[in-house]
Protein backbone atom coordinates (compact mmCIF):
# COMPACT_ATOMS: atom_id res chain seq x y z
CA UNK A 1 0.00 0.00 0.00
CA UNK A 2 1.02 3.12 0.80
CA UNK A 3 3.55 4.71 -0.06
CA UNK A 4 4.77 3.56 -3.52
CA UNK A 5 7.37 4.69 -5.19
CA UNK A 6 5.42 6.93 -7.52
CA UNK A 7 2.51 9.27 -7.25
CA UNK A 8 0.94 6.69 -9.65
CA UNK A 9 0.27 3.83 -7.59
CA UNK A 10 1.62 0.09 -9.05
CA UNK A 11 -1.33 -2.39 -9.55
CA UNK A 12 -0.97 -4.44 -6.15
CA UNK A 13 -1.19 -1.75 -3.92
CA UNK A 14 -5.06 -1.21 -5.06
CA UNK A 15 -5.09 2.95 -4.52
CA UNK A 16 -3.71 5.73 -6.46
CA UNK A 17 -3.35 9.16 -6.33
CA UNK A 18 -5.98 10.42 -9.56
CA UNK A 19 -4.47 13.85 -9.22
CA UNK A 20 -6.27 14.97 -12.88
CA UNK A 21 -9.46 14.43 -10.14
CA UNK A 22 -7.99 15.73 -6.74
CA UNK A 23 -8.57 12.36 -5.44
CA UNK A 24 -7.20 9.05 -4.12
CA UNK A 25 -8.89 6.25 -5.57
CA UNK A 26 -8.96 2.41 -4.02
CA UNK A 27 -10.08 -0.23 -6.15
CA UNK A 28 -11.64 -3.09 -4.82
CA UNK A 29 -13.54 -6.10 -7.12
CA UNK A 30 -13.33 -3.73 -10.40
CA UNK A 31 -15.44 -1.23 -7.99
CA UNK A 32 -14.26 2.22 -6.61
CA UNK A 33 -13.84 3.85 -3.09
CA UNK A 34 -12.43 7.51 -3.43
CA UNK A 35 -11.66 10.55 -1.07
CA UNK A 36 -11.55 13.97 -2.58
CA UNK A 37 -8.44 16.20 -1.37
CA UNK A 38 -7.18 19.35 -1.54
CA UNK A 39 -3.69 20.03 0.15
CA UNK A 40 -3.71 23.74 1.39
CA UNK A 41 -0.74 24.62 3.82
CA UNK A 42 1.09 21.31 4.17
CA UNK A 43 -2.53 19.63 4.66
CA UNK A 44 -4.71 17.26 2.99
CA UNK A 45 -8.06 18.86 2.89
CA UNK A 46 -11.08 15.64 3.05
CA UNK A 47 -14.38 17.44 1.51
CA UNK A 48 -15.87 14.35 0.47
CA UNK A 49 -15.13 10.41 0.95
CA UNK A 50 -17.44 7.71 -0.81
CA UNK A 51 -17.03 4.37 -1.90
CA UNK A 52 -19.32 2.72 -5.24
CA UNK A 53 -22.73 1.14 -3.64
CA UNK A 54 -21.71 -2.53 -3.47
CA UNK A 55 -18.50 -1.46 -1.50
CA UNK A 56 -20.38 0.50 1.16
CA UNK A 57 -20.45 -1.51 4.18
CA UNK A 58 -17.22 -3.52 3.30
CA UNK A 59 -14.41 -1.70 4.67
CA UNK A 60 -13.01 -0.67 1.51
CA UNK A 61 -13.50 3.13 2.07
CA UNK A 62 -11.60 2.02 5.63
CA UNK A 63 -9.24 0.78 3.73
CA UNK A 64 -8.89 3.73 1.20
CA UNK A 65 -8.61 5.90 4.72
CA UNK A 66 -5.47 3.98 6.11
CA UNK A 67 -3.67 4.52 2.82
CA UNK A 68 -4.68 8.19 3.07
CA UNK A 69 -3.15 7.95 6.40
CA UNK A 70 -0.02 6.19 5.70
CA UNK A 71 0.59 8.45 3.03
CA UNK A 72 0.60 12.03 5.20
CA UNK A 73 2.73 10.47 7.43
CA UNK A 74 5.34 9.65 4.65
CA UNK A 75 4.97 12.65 3.27
CA UNK A 76 5.13 14.92 6.13
CA UNK A 77 1.52 16.47 5.92
CA UNK A 78 -1.05 16.08 8.01
CA UNK A 79 -5.21 15.75 7.69
CA UNK A 80 -7.81 17.89 7.93
CA UNK A 81 -11.03 15.78 7.75
CA UNK A 82 -13.80 17.85 6.45
CA UNK A 83 -16.29 14.99 5.35
CA UNK A 84 -18.68 13.56 8.06
CA UNK A 85 -16.96 10.04 7.49
CA UNK A 86 -13.66 10.98 7.55
CA UNK A 87 -14.45 12.64 10.78
CA UNK A 88 -15.99 9.52 12.19
CA UNK A 89 -13.22 7.23 10.75
CA UNK A 90 -10.78 9.30 12.73
CA UNK A 91 -12.50 8.59 16.11
CA UNK A 92 -12.69 4.97 15.55
CA UNK A 93 -9.11 4.94 14.80
CA UNK A 94 -7.37 6.89 17.53
CA UNK A 95 -4.01 5.49 16.65
CA UNK A 96 -4.24 7.93 13.52
CA UNK A 97 -4.78 10.83 15.47
CA UNK A 98 -0.76 11.85 14.87
CA UNK A 99 -1.94 12.86 11.09
CA UNK A 100 -4.70 15.17 12.21
CA UNK A 101 -4.67 18.94 12.43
Amino acid sequence: MWPCSSTLWPAPCGSFDNQAESRFERVENGLLAWAEYRIRDGKYQLPHVEADPPLRGTGAAGRLMQDIVDRARAQQLVIEPRCSYARAWFKRHPEAQDVLD
